[in-house]
């Protein structure tokens, strides 16, 4: 009876101890799954978030692109309506006496009304004559001397520069003022007109 009982005390205690040891493998193997899992979850979560950060980047570039396209769609056609623009003031400038004035009025009035509508869509001229030469906005095609104004201004517009929206689409092509060279015998001339002043003023 009493080997019956530690047979069976023996029994219950290895059975507690296999359960123990499945408790402890088990246990084991959920801590690795857990551990598994939770760097498969951050993975997939990085991946996620890197792939919701690249669509929102494509997103902005693709705005970004659409606005563009709508805000300078129209330039191509802008700039192959200059020359038109160019001729119809050629036409008015060298009109002659000989072409009928309703004809250079109706040219006139094409010329005006095709600017109005070509500001509606943002183009606009650019100021040069009289202004101070600046390389953003003006082409210099030559220089001249002038001592009636100052140096680097333009003085001449050769062909008209135009902006649209805020990007300069085509330069004005100028004529830029430089000071004079003054020789050796204009300043001496210079000099001797001076002295002689000086001279009439203290006599």
């Amino acid at each position: 009876m009493q080997e019956r009982r530690l047979k069976e005390n023996q029994t219950i205690s290895n059975e507690e101890e296999i359960e123990e040891k499945n408790s402890e493998v088990v246990e084991e193997f959920l801590d690795d799954e857990k551990v598994r899992l939770t760097a498969e979850l951050k993975e997939i979560n990085e991946k996620y978030l890197r792939l919701y950060a690249e669509f929102e980047n494509y997103k902005k570039r693709v705005n970004k692109d659409k606005e563009e396209l709508i805000k300078y769609g129209t330039e191509s056609l802008l700039l192959e309506l200059l020359p038109v623009i160019d001729n119809l003031e050629l036409a008015l400038k060298h009109a002659s006496d000989k072409i009928s004035e309703g004809l250079v009025q109706g040219v006139g009035i094409t010329l005006k009304e095709l600017r109005k509508t070509l500001e509606k869509f943002g183009l606009s001229e650019i100021e040069a004559n009289g202004k101070p030469f600046d390389p953003l906005v003006h082409h210099a095609m030559n220089q001249v001397e002038r001592d009636d104004v100052d140096e680097k201004t333009v003085v001449e517009e050769l062909r008209k520069g135009y902006i649209f929206r805020d990007k300069v689409l085509r330069p004005s092509l100028v004529t830029v003022s430089k000071k004079p060279v003054v020789s050796e015998r204009e300043e001496d001339s210079e000099k001797e007109i001076k002295i002689n002043k000086i001279i009439e003023e203290e006599s």
